[in-house]
């Protein structure tokens, strides 16, 4: 089979150090070229250290020809990319940045929102794509089998931990040792970027909008997300019949789960997977959603989206192995 060649815009980045090593052992993929703007002619294992031994690939700027691009550029920086650069027509778009998740319209390209679990047949069709954001990947996956069944009638509570990779590489207060650790913080109370891209997802597939009321926090780890998720429980619908709900509903997907028992973040840290935890309790039915924000929330997902564009086996390249402790 013929190599899918692969370039990645943006590659200093967390996010673009995560592609990097999914992509670099992925059968059915060669790495043409590692974007940056900050460190032309480095060697890739010289920023992202743990690399060292895995590839001699150094960062350029050109796009050499690939037949997948992956933006992994800060937020509003995919239009400018695409307007400045010469990007052949045959060559596929993933934007991992929020460029194109509420309108994917754009230069010619339609890009499709690509929440894998509720969109995959789309993603099979699509020639570009936005990926999700990763609290809404977290939080949309605790919803979308209520929402698809008809059952979500109430606004939804959500409260979500990150870890502070989710805020990016580049320094700031909020992110450094001396604040982060051993700390706790709330960040865009009921205003986080991440709300527009799943009321609009959720009130389609549900036939109207949901009031979304989220508090995210800053956790004092690196990475992961945990969030907690609530809205009132349908009425003569039990809890055993939302475990069948969620465990149908995903019954095709390759990474998400439902656990009979609380789930933590370490068991799904450094995998594709998202792990869901279902309680009813006093009329309300409560969802515990955890995910790696790097991987199921970002990089994991996007090539997750990209095997399945290229008729791949979904999970090729991203049976990775949990941390677990």
């Amino acid at each position: 089979m013929t190599m899918i060649r692969v370039a990645i815009a943006g590659g200093t980045g967390y996010t673009g150090g995560e592609l990097l090593r999914i992509l670099l052992h992925h059968p059915q993929v060669e790495i043409v070229s590692v974007l940056t703007t900050s460190a032309n002619g480095v060697p890739v294992a010289s920023v992202h250290r743990d690399l060292i031994g895995e590839t001699d690939l150094r960062f350029g700027t050109v796009l050499n020809d690939p037949d997948i691009l992956f933006l992994c550029l800060g937020h509003g920086l995919s239009r400018e990319f695409i307007d400045t650069r010469s990007i052949g027509g045959g060559c596929r778009i993933i934007d991992l940045g929020n460029d194109f998740r509420l309108d994917g319209d754009y230069a010619g390209r339609h890009f499709v929102y690509g929440l894998t679990e509720e969109a995959r047949e789309d993603v099979r069709n699509a020639h570009d794509i936005a990926n999700p954001g990763c609290f809404a990947t977290a939080i949309q996956l605790a919803l979308l089998p209520i929402a698809s069944a008809g059952l979500l009638h109430d606004e939804v509570h959500v409260s979500a931990v990150t870890g502070s990779t989710g805020a990016g590489k580049k320094p700031g207060e909020s992110v450094h040792f001396s604040y982060r650790d051993s700390n706790l913080s709330i960040y865009k109370l009921f205003t986080h970027q991440h709300l527009g891209e799943i009321r609009k997802n959720i009130g389609r597939i549900s036939g109207s909008t949901p009031r979304v009321n989220f508090v995210p926090f800053r956790g004092d780890f690196t990475r992961g997300i945990f969030a907690s998720v609530y809205t009132r429980a349908a009425a003569g619908i039990s809890e055993d019949d939302y475990i069948s709900l969620f465990e149908d509903y995903y019954s095709s997907s390759p990474f998400v789960f439902h656990s009979a028992g609380p789930v933590s973040l370490k068991e799904v840290v450094n995998t594709n997977k998202c792990l869901l935890h279902i309680e009813l309790h006093d009329g309300y039915i409560h969802v515990s959603s955890v995910i790696d924000n790097l991987l199921k929330g970002a990089a994991g997902q996007a090539v997750q989206n990209m095997n399945i564009m290229m008729s791949l086996d979904e999970d090729c390249g991203l049976r990775l192995k949990p941390s677990a402790f």
